[in-house]
């Protein structure tokens, strides 16, 4: 470096000879700060993509085989298809539905449960790895099979989406319209006759057999229909046998109901009622703060319900409650609140089971060796599948959302703060001016001594380059220091906001040196102007005496 490098140092030193100069010191300082202010706010921005990350990976397989239709029962061979693409590492079935769970007067909706198998599990999600209470050994129970289909569930599905415009007589069910009417008020059909149909004989007989059987008040000789509404005609009307006429009991209904409610011994089915019976439960997987919101422990008995209560659409029948006891064997903690709270898993026939779809799941899930290739590894299994009934998933795009605004965040707030060194640039600008100005003479004589242009404009860029490497390096060891304290004090965050307990940071050197290779790059873009303004001065300009 020579001589340019020599001056470049005698120039960043004060007038007394001390160590540095008050401008050059500001100068270092300044991008010593905005260096260590962006380090650490890649640190926490890098760190809560990281968590997120970890907390949806943990939970969750890096690619999805879905299904555009709801009857997947070809998983089996779906499976031994993606088996053998490389870079997959697991494959698992899975099954995945809205349900309610309820442990003593405690309950809690919007839980999801998660039919997994048990023998695959290990190798696709790293559910094990959060366990903080019990084990999975008791999640599946001796003898578990695949739910079988209910009876006519399969004539109504393709009742259902084959030909919605078909009679349900072709099911041998009563039609809609007919079990309705049959149902309906006396009084609707007399307002609404042409609303009740004459399709039916049953139904004019019946109605026939009502005003015979009625009798008109006492004093009265025939019986309008006037009359019988006001004796107290009972309005029900049942054409498929159903009681006629009054229901009340003679006895009225001053009956006392007794104060509990218990049922014998041998009537009472409660699998819960000893633990021996619930031994013989399957198991299920809480998380933490399920868990604790229902206050449910290991060995709990708890009830998941289904939220289709009561309902059908299969062919118009009302079937009863689906709901199932389980046992509660292990609880997770993934410490992402999303999932602590409302996900739970158990055996993958115990989830099928509340439905009538019998062998099916929602889809297949695999896990990757690498997550960064997890895309690439989706095209390869489209490709090889080949079909378009199914829908290809990777982990980024199933959470698209919260990633894209975690970059976004990211970029957005790493391009702010990057200000702090472009500030601090100017800084480094105003000192290599003051000191062009104050050495005007000096830098005169040298160049009249036989000094280049090219000398001094590297004498100015070293020095501008000395006080970027300067504050740079000072920078990232006070940013790492700031990184470090965060991690050992662990600031808590609301789980309820963040979705996480506390401030994640996350320090990799690859982002470090980026930001002080920026900041060098900063530094030295800012001298420029400077230094070429001190290699372009003519000595008889130095010599001039200012006014």
């Amino acid at each position: 470096m020579g001589f340019p490098f020599d001056l470049a140092l005698r120039y960043m030193r004060s007038k007394k000879r001390s160590f540095v100069s008050v401008g050059t010191m500001f100068a270092v300082l300044g991008v010593a700060l905005g260096v260590a202010a962006l380090a650490t706010v890649v640190s926490v921005t890098g760190g809560f993509r990281k968590q997120f990350r970890d907390k949806v990976l943990g939970v969750n397989a890096h690619v999805l085989v879905l299904k555009y239709t709801s009857d997947f029962r070809e998983y089996r061979k779906i499976m031994d298809q993606v088996r053998h693409v490389p870079g997959v590492i697991g494959v698992g079935p899975f099954v995945i539905n809205p349900m309610m769970v309820t442990h003593g007067d405690r309950t809690a909706t919007g839980v999801l449960l998660k039919g997994v198998d048990p023998d695959l599990m290990g190798s696709v999600l790293d559910l094990p790895g959060h366990i903080k209470k019990g084990s999975l050994a008791g999640l599946r129970r001796p003898g578990g099979a695949a739910a079988p289909a209910r009876p006519g569930a399969a004539a109504s599905r393709a009742k259902t989406s084959g030909n919605r415009r078909g009679s349900a007589a072709d099911v041998g069910e009563p039609s809609r319209a007919e079990d309705g009417a049959a149902k309906r008020p006396l009084f609707d059909v007399l307002r609404n006759p042409a609303d009740a149909g004459t399709t039916s004989a049953a139904k004019a007989d019946s109605l026939d057999q009502v005003l015979a059987t009625k009798q008109a008040p006492s004093g009265s000789g025939a019986a309008d229909m006037e009359d019988l509404l006001d004796a107290g005609a009972e309005p029900e009307v049942d054409t498929r046998g159903g009681p006629v006429g009054s229901v009340v009991p003679d006895g009225g209904y001053a009956s006392v109901l007794p104060d509990d409610d218990v049922l014998p011994e041998e009537l009472d089915s409660n699998p819960c009622k000893s633990h021996e019976a619930a031994l013989k439960l399957p198991g299920i997987v809480l998380g933490i703060t399920l868990a604790h919101n229902i206050e449910a422990e290991i060995g709990d008995c708890v009830r998941v319900t289904s939220p289709t209560i009561g309902f059908s659409y299969m062919g118009g029948a009302i079937r009863a409650p689906v709901a199932k006891e389980f046992r509660v064997t292990a609880v997770f903690d993934a410490g992402f609140d999303q999932y602590d709270s409302k996900l739970m898993y158990t055996d993958l026939p115990e989830a099928q089971a509340f439905y009538d779809s019998g062998d099916t799941v929602t889809g297949v899930e695999m896990k990757v060796k690498d997550i960064d290739r997890a895309r690439q590894i989706g095209r390869e299994v489209d490709r090889r599948l080949g079909n378009g009934i199914y829908r290809i998933m990777d982990w980024e795009e199933l959470n698209h959302g919260l990633f894209t605004a975690l970059r976004i965040q990211q970029v957005l707030m790493s391009l702010v703060l990057a200000l702090i060194i472009v500030v601090a640039a100017f800084t480094v600008v105003a000192t290599l001016i003051m000191v062009v100005l104050e050495k005007k003479k000096e830098i005169a004589v040298l160049k009249a001594m036989g000094a280049t242009d090219a000398a001094l404009l590297r004498a100015f860029l070293y020095q501008g380059a000395i006080i970027g490497l300067v504050g740079t390096a000072i920078g990232l060891v006070l940013g790492l220091g700031v990184c470090k304290g965060l991690l050992i004090y662990a600031f808590p965050l609301d789980p309820k906001v963040y979705f996480i307990s506390r401030l994640p940071v996350e320090v990799t050197p690859e982002q470090f040196l980026m930001v002080g290779i920026f900041a060098v790059a900063v530094c030295l873009v800012a001298c420029v102007w400077p230094a070429l303004y001190a290699a372009r001065l003519r000595p008889a300009e130095g010599f001039r005496e200012q006014q």
